[in-house]
């Protein structure tokens, strides 16, 4: 029974890692799509790649995610990781379907404490508000700010230069943005499957178990998350690229470029130096919003963005709902079966 949860937790897992990549695919590539930077084919097939390298540089957001409950050393711990997975995947596909760009990583991990508190398993609370709700306040306020501040720069800049030309150029220079997007994205979403991969192999037992886990990541589940995600990226988000893309405002490549490069650089430091699992949903969506307010306040369309806000919001207690809920059920039919 133990090993053939575990092979359910794995499977999951990677499903999730898939439908993280479908569904956030679109972040680092619907402003490069909408400005006409990139074809949709081209621009996914660079974001698959760029997401599976990120996936290789790092293990700190992994690690941060495997710490954020306890479930317990036996197959109920494994059920209350099963169940985390199970809810995420839910509220991932029900905002996929509405359209709406918000965050598998935030999906996760309240997944994870809404399946923890019905198992009743420890919630490591100082990890969550430390490394998660206080990153997920900031850097989308950050993302604002900092992607405003810079197109204020670009456009100062360059105010005097032939707008066609510079449009051009920027057109261009949105190859770069948009790839160093991609690589933040894996870099950061590649880890939280591993963690969660890693959080349920050692609950099993294995690799020192939870008390005494191995510092690194075994290499089969860096290389199995990592072509997940990159898999889910190259099968496409065409109704959350959009909403980045084109509802929330029209962007032109000047644009593209600086909120892709804010958002990149979120995501970097958040990894590197925070070891922050963020949204890279909460934070390109937070730098459009901010490069279109230099246009004028009017230019972004608030209602769509508030419509954004909602799901960022429900986001953890609906998954964290939809966890308990699959707790439950997978409790029921583990204990009925002999």
């Amino acid at each position: 029974m133990e090993l053939a949860i575990i092979v359910a937790v794995v499977v999951v897992a990677l499903v999730f890692d898939y439908t993280n990549g479908f569904h956030d695919a679109a972040n680092a590539i619907a402003t490069s799509v909408s400005t006409g930077a990139l074809t949709p084919r081209v621009a996914l097939t660079l974001a698959a790649i760029m997401n599976f390298v990120g996936a290789l540089l790092g293990q700190e957001v992994a690690q941060t995610v495997q710490g954020v409950i306890t479930p317990g050393a036996d197959t109920h711990g494994l059920v209350i990781v099963l169940s985390g997975l199970l809810g995420a995947i839910t509220w991932n596909l029900i905002t996929w379907y509405y359209g709406l760009p918000s965050s598998s990583s935030h999906a996760l991990i309240g997944g994870l404490v809404g399946a923890a508190l019905a198992g009743g398993a420890l919630v490591k609370w100082s990890t969550i508000v430390d490394k998660v709700l206080i990153p997920m306040v900031g850097s989308p306020l950050f993302g604002f700010v900092a992607a405003f501040l810079v197109m204020l720069a670009i456009m100062w800049i360059f105010r005097r230069r032939n707008p066609h030309r510079v449009q051009r150029g920027f057109r261009l220079m949105q190859t770069v943005s948009a790839a160093a997007l991609a690589l933040g994205h894996g870099l950061q979403d590649a880890q939280k499957t591993m963690g969660v991969i890693f959080l349920a192999v050692t609950t099993a037992g294995y690799y020192g178990g939870l008390e005494n886990p191995q510092e690194d990541l075994p290499l089969w589940i860096v290389i199995a998350a990592a072509t997940a995600i990159s898999a889910g990226t190259y099968a496409g988000g065409w109704r959350i690229m959009r909403t980045l893309g084109r509802r929330i405002i029209h962007l032109d490549p000047a644009r593209g470029f600086a909120a892709e490069t804010v958002g990149a650089g979120v995501l970097y430091t958040t990894a590197f130096v925070f070891e922050a699992p963020i949204s890279t949903t909460h934070t390109i969506t937070s730098a459009v919003m901010g490069v279109g307010a230099t246009k004028r306040l009017s230019a972004v369309r608030w209602g769509v963005a508030r419509s954004i806000l909602t799901a960022w919001v429900l986001t953890f207690p609906a998954a964290g709902t939809a966890a308990a809920i699959c707790y439950g059920i997978s409790h029921f039919f583990i204990e009925v079966i002999p």
